[in-house]
């Protein structure tokens, strides 16, 4: 699995939205006009494009994105994905990384909305959402999207043919507050109800956008995973919830980290008005303590329901952990405000 690695001339919405399309998340690539030579499924993979020389299959050059056959024909290639979850959309990335004599030299993006369980078909009316722009090869080409409204579904159209590495679409799902758990909660930081990291000290090893995806990890690379720390202190990450709440149960997952798992952590909270990145980090190391220090244990969930302190509806919280290492999943049950 390659790092993701966000590059410093990347916009806001790269950090502060979730990536409806990705794989992880549920989304899927449904049917395209032609993935000959790269399969339609790995323009959604949310871990980097990677290229292996001399990889090769039955086809030709193995490469890491949907690539289609030279056309010989008129017309242009397209390919439907249903989202993770029905969202809006702020802002999209087409990803050429890799692809260099092959790239398409142009592509749009349309977009509709249809019912759970629906996809689309011949009759189906697509809205444009990115009208036909440049592209160049091996690099990212971010968009950003003012159409307001809820998508399900995207359709991307290259022009004439070529690969895309990957297709990130960054936005916010459609969490409704009042659909709840059969227990009454919902997990108000989860990646599919609209939970984001905002900034975090270190992610050497592992993402800490990790922490807010479904499921357990898979693996030790499948979670957020910090250097090893030679210095006093500790790590944080700091998260903004899906909507305002109150926390009712919380869990910390140190999945797969055996030798690398915190030996404790805690987690800060507060109510914090909209402010830039950087004034959310000098801030939070002041935020009222919402669970206090908490012992951990490798390869082990943790739950905590009665550690937690008393508070009123919160936004943001900061996790921190004592020194450094992995935790593979951070769940906040509790009821928005």
């Amino acid at each position: 699995m390659a790092l993701p690695q966000i590059d410093a001339d990347a916009p806001e919405f790269v950090r502060s939205r979730v990536n409806l399309a990705s794989a992880r998340l549920g989304a899927e690539a449904l049917v395209c006009s032609d993935d000959f030579f790269a399969d339609k499924s790995r323009m959604l993979n949310p871990d980097a494009a990677v290229f292996i020389p001399g990889k090769y299959d039955t086809n030709g050059k193995w490469m890491d994105g949907w690539e289609s056959r030279r056309k010989r024909v008129p017309g242009h290639d397209w390919c439907v994905v249903r989202l993770a979850t029905p969202g809006s959309i702020e802002g999209l990335d087409l990803d050429t990384s890799h692809f260099t004599g092959n790239f398409p030299p142009a592509a749009s993006v349309e977009g509709c909305l249809l019912k759970p369980g629906v996809d689309p078909d011949e009759h189906t009316r697509w809205q444009p959402l990115l009208p036909a722009r440049n592209l160049l090869g091996n690099r990212h080409h971010y968009f950003d999207i003012e159409t307001p409204g809820t998508w399900s579904h995207l359709r991307v159209n290259l022009f004439p043919d070529g690969g895309l590495a990957r297709l990130r679409v960054y936005g916010t799902p459609a969490f409704d507050p009042k659909d709840l758990d059969i227990d009454g909660y919902t997990d108000l930081i989860a990646a599919l109800n609209g939970g984001t990291i905002v900034a975090t000290n270190n992610e050497h090893f592992g993402l800490a956008s990790s922490l807010l995806l479904p499921g357990r990890g898979v693996n030790m690379g499948d979670g957020w995973e910090t250097r090893r720390r030679r210095e006093p202190g500790n790590d944080w990450c700091i998260i903004a919830l899906a909507r305002p709440g109150t926390i009712d149960n919380i869990e910390v997952d140190t999945c797969h980290f055996k030798g690398n798992y915190p030996d404790r952590c805690s987690i800060q909270a507060t109510s914090a008005a909209a402010g830039t990145r950087e004034s959310l980090i000098t801030q939070s190391m002041f935020w009222p303590v919402l669970l206090p220090e908490q012992k951990l244990d490798m390869d082990r969930q943790h739950f905590f329901r009665e550690q937690i302190l008393s508070h009123a509806p919160i936004t943001h919280v900061r996790l921190n952990i004592f020194p450094d290492g992995g935790v593979s999943r951070l769940r906040l049950r509790g009821k928005p405000a």
